[in-house]
């Protein structure tokens, strides 16, 4: 009975992520949302507000990734495993940050791909992704040895 509560959690969990992505237009400020549908084709994006992109981008990171964290601990029930998983994704936000602003202070001159793709993955809970398989890997490693 337990694990079907642990499960119906976890789909609930998902389901939250989903919902963060539906209404992130109606809760967050994100200019760079058209500019990468077709307005890089027309415009440069200089008129985006520096530092209010950055702090919606730090909250809606901050959802997912608590979120995430939560569905880290629930599929594994291990704390080494959500230590872990949260200085990967401070370290992935602010190395990824970074990057991103530096790319959009140019003007995005290098092409749009490089940043496309790190705004995505500091905007939607691609990490998690990555990190559930990596931490199952680890678990089968421990018990082979």
């Amino acid at each position: 009975m337990k694990k079907k509560y642990n499960y119906l959690i976890i789909a609930f969990l998902f389901f939250l992520l989903i919902l963060v992505r539906a209404f992130s237009t109606k809760m967050f400020y994100d200019p760079m949302t058209s500019y990468f549908e077709d307005e890089y084709l027309y415009i440069s994006p200089e008129s985006v507000i520096y530092w209010k992109l950055f702090l919606n981008m730090l909250f809606r990171f901050l959802i997912n990734t608590v979120i995430s964290l939560a569905i880290i601990w629930l599929v594994f029930k291990r704390v080494d495993f959500v230590k872990f998983s949260a200085i990967f994704y401070g370290v992935a936000f602010v190395i990824l940050s970074v990057i991103f602003y530096f790319l959009l202070k140019d003007d995005f001159s290098s092409g749009h791909l490089l940043p496309f793709y790190i705004r995505r993955f500091i905007i939607h809970p691609l990490i998690l992704l990555v990190l559930l398989p990596a931490l199952y890997y680890q678990i089968v490693q421990e018990k082979e040895l």
